[in-house]
């Protein structure tokens, strides 16, 4: 997934300390971030499936590529585009669109028509301003927390970088690292996903 499930745990309980009471009200600040929570894994979960999806059909090709010299990559980003836009899936990742966060704005724009929706519908909520008012908030305050997580991230990989040895990106060691040196940028910024 684009974004750890313990970072979409921090940014729903942002998004409920950040905009309740003056957007909306809930009596369980706990239960509104899970509700919030839920949404946006699930909304993420579908470009995971999609890239499944990719690569079983691109198992079928490996012949096909070998013999046109066509790359991996190339005919990955190709089918994943034709499925985005058949499917009508918005693209999630920011970097794939020239976005300085993980997420696009796009993704985040629709994330926050989809959260409206959930606030309005559900019982643990009541809104207390206009649907696009409250909609607006949420793209400032998801924007802001995937603003700090970007810096994060970008320090960490620096971070790795800086070993004496190259480290390749993907790799089990630079997996560990990462979450070591990703945890300690953001105990620098006071923040426990945990928590």
């Amino acid at each position: 997934m684009l974004l750890a499930r313990e970072f979409i745990g921090y940014l729903s309980r942002q998004l409920v300390n950040r905009l309740s009471p003056l957007y909306f009200e809930t009596s369980n600040p706990a239960v509104a971030a899970g509700i919030i929570a839920e949404l946006i894994e699930e909304d993420l979960s579908v470009e995971d499936k999609l890239n499944d999806e990719v690569r079983d059909l691109l198992d079928d090709y490996t012949e096909y590529m070998r013999r046109e010299n066509v790359s991996y990559q190339e005919m990955f980003r190709k089918i994943k585009n034709q499925l985005l836009a058949q499917k009508k899936i918005i693209r999630a990742s920011g970097r794939d669109t020239g976005d300085g966060m993980k997420l696009s704005r796009d993704k985040v724009n629709d994330l926050s028509h989809k959260i409206v929706a959930a606030l309005r519908r559900s019982r643990d909520f009541r809104v207390r301003k206009d649907a696009n008012e409250l909609r607006l908030a949420l793209v400032k305050e998801m924007t802001d927390v995937l603003q700090i997580e970007e810096r994060v991230d970008r320090a960490a990989r620096a971070k790795i970088k800086t070993q004496k040895r190259e480290i390749a990106e993907g790799g089990e060691e630079y997996d560990i690292l990462h979450k070591r040196y990703y945890a300690e940028e953001l105990k620098k910024l006071g923040i426990n996903l945990n928590a």
